[in-house]
């Protein structure tokens, strides 16, 4: 077969990129919110704050932990497992205009309520200017030229990220992303978005959490009005393929499908379910 000439967009585009070197695989699920609404007003109920984003941490949790071959940093050619099941979630800061995030360990193992709690707590701190490495974290950040800031944030990621080593002169904590990710867009209003993993993370997978909107869809057969939640995930291709990916979507359903089943009965109150 002869070879054809590019032309066209095709030719441009030739131009403007090279070959694809982004191990990023993109997903969207559609699940229905009925048992996380269900949980978050039982919650509130017992004078505690849980919202959508702490029930899907909790879940991407339960999930890395019955799916445990995600839950590694890989080195290399190897890959090398975590002790705990850490969720970082980040965090709007200076009234939303920037981001930063709170890491929380051992999610799998803790009530969504204690979760729920902490992500606020230290979020409340960083937003009022009174987390101290958090501060300092970020004011060195912005004091070092870009090239010089490059360089930091590759030999941070180096160290703190890939070899799960504190550093203590900049504040930042051994693994500071943890076993994976979860941001929202759905407190601000937009319905659904994806967003990238970037090299900094060392993590499988970010999970994206839109807005809660009644939706019609098929139950049995017969079409009904559901609250639905649109999920998007980031996945890094090289920590999963499709067989781990299977894994980890059966259990992380299974949980936004009744919470109440997963979690300790909430405080003052019998079941939730």
């Amino acid at each position: 077969m002869r070879a054809v000439r590019l032309t066209g967009w095709r030719k441009i585009a030739s131009a403007v990129w090279g070959n694809p070197g982004d191990p990023q695989i993109y997903g969207q699920v559609d699940v229905d919110a009925s048992g996380v609404l269900g949980y978050m007003e039982a919650a509130r109920g017992a004078g505690r704050r849980v919202t959508a984003t702490h029930l899907v941490g909790k879940a991407l949790a339960h999930a890395i932990a019955a799916a445990p071959d995600l839950n590694v940093v890989i080195r290399g050619s190897r890959a090398f497992p975590r002790s705990s099941v850490d969720i970082f979630f980040i965090a709007a800061v200076d009234g939303g205009r920037d981001l930063s995030g709170v890491k929380v360990t051992r999610v799998d193992e803790r009530p969504v309520i204690d979760l729920a709690d902490e992500v606020h707590r230290r979020a409340t701190l960083m937003r009022e200017g009174e987390d101290p490495d958090f501060a300092r974290t970020k004011g060195l950040m912005e004091r070092l030229p870009r090239p010089l800031l490059r360089a930091s944030l590759a030999l941070t990621a180096w160290i703190a990220g890939g070899h799960g080593r504190g550093i203590r002169a900049l504040s930042v904590r051994p693994s500071p992303f943890g076993s994976a990710m979860v941001t929202s867009l759905g407190m601000f209003g937009v319905p659904m978005g994806f967003a990238p993993i970037s090299w900094l993370y060392r993590v499988p997978i970010l999970v994206m959490v839109g807005e809660v909107t009644q939706r019609p869809v098929a139950v049995a057969g017969q079409v009904e009005v559901r609250p639905i939640l649109p999920l998007t995930a980031t996945i890094d291709h090289r920590y999963a393929d499709g067989w781990h990916i299977s894994q980890l979507l059966t259990a992380f359903r299974a949980y936004l499908a009744d919470p109440a089943a997963f979690e300790p009965p909430l405080p003052g109150r019998g079941a939730t379910g």
